[in-house]
């Protein structure tokens, strides 16, 4: 659940994604909100949630490259964007597609606390197979191979990713928002992570319990994609859906 509002309060917008999309009891929660909070809550389609991801992150696409993948690894969905920059033009979302697999989802269907390597391999390969279909239609892997394209990744798993790599004592949005790491140093840091105890992420300060335990499932969801397009690395965006909803 994203909320938006202007400082004033007089204009806002609260959307719900795929957890609100999928569970059962969607709409008993959407009651129970709008009752106890009177907010109400718009639940939003997968192609809307992905253009709203795009139109968040544009000041971070390359326009050195002409094609850019944007993927943001949620808790219930991950969305692709895959996108092309004209000069003078807003970016324009040449195909998408959701993926019904998150951090939140793959650690149930694998375990996120304490996974041993071959439980961190079937989730990539979890991943991994999701991603055929798309690329098979798209045929994205070419323009990474023949032109460079580049890659854009919105989500906790990144920004995570960047923060534990620049060895910050805290997160900070401002050293990590806009960060470029290198593919090399995204899985060397992926795999360092998945070293460690379930106690020891928690004490990592830029960890903790909250990330925890869905650390390591969005580590394999970024492995898996990048796997499937060979990228020299990741451009690391602190911003997204509620930034494209302003």
């Amino acid at each position: 659940v994203q909320t938006c509002a202007l400082p004033i309060l007089t204009r806002q917008r609260h959307v719900a994604t795929e957890a609100c999309r999928r569970a059962r009891n969607g709409r008993e929660f959407l009651r129970r909100v709008e009752q106890e909070t009177g907010l109400r809550l718009d639940v939003i389609p997968p192609e809307e949630e992905a253009r709203l991801a795009l139109s968040g992150c544009t000041p971070l696409l390359d326009s050195a490259s002409e094609y850019t993948l944007v993927f943001d690894i949620g808790g219930g969905s991950t969305e692709l964007i895959w996108t092309r920059l004209v000069a003078g033009e807003e970016p324009r979302m040449l195909a998408w597609t959701s993926l019904p697999c998150g951090v939140v989802t793959l650690a149930e269907a694998h375990g996120g606390r304490e996974p041993d390597m071959a439980a961190y391999e079937r989730m990539v390969a979890d991943v991994q197979d999701r991603l055929v279909a798309f690329e098979g239609k798209e045929q994205l892997r070419r323009h990474f191979e023949e032109a460079g394209a580049r890659m854009v990744g919105i989500s906790g798993t990144v920004t995570t990713l960047a923060a534990v790599l620049a060895d910050l004592p805290r997160y900070d949005r401002s050293a990590v928002d806009g960060a470029f790491v290198s593919t090399t140093d995204l899985l060397s840091v992926s795999r360092e992570l998945a070293s460690m105890t379930y106690a020891q992420r928690v004490a990592h300060p830029c960890i903790r319990r909250g990330r925890a335990d869905l650390v390591l499932p969005g580590c394999a969801a970024l492995e898996a994609i990048l796997r499937t397009w060979p990228s020299g690395g990741v451009r690391v965006a602190d911003r997204g859906l509620r930034e494209g909803i302003l």
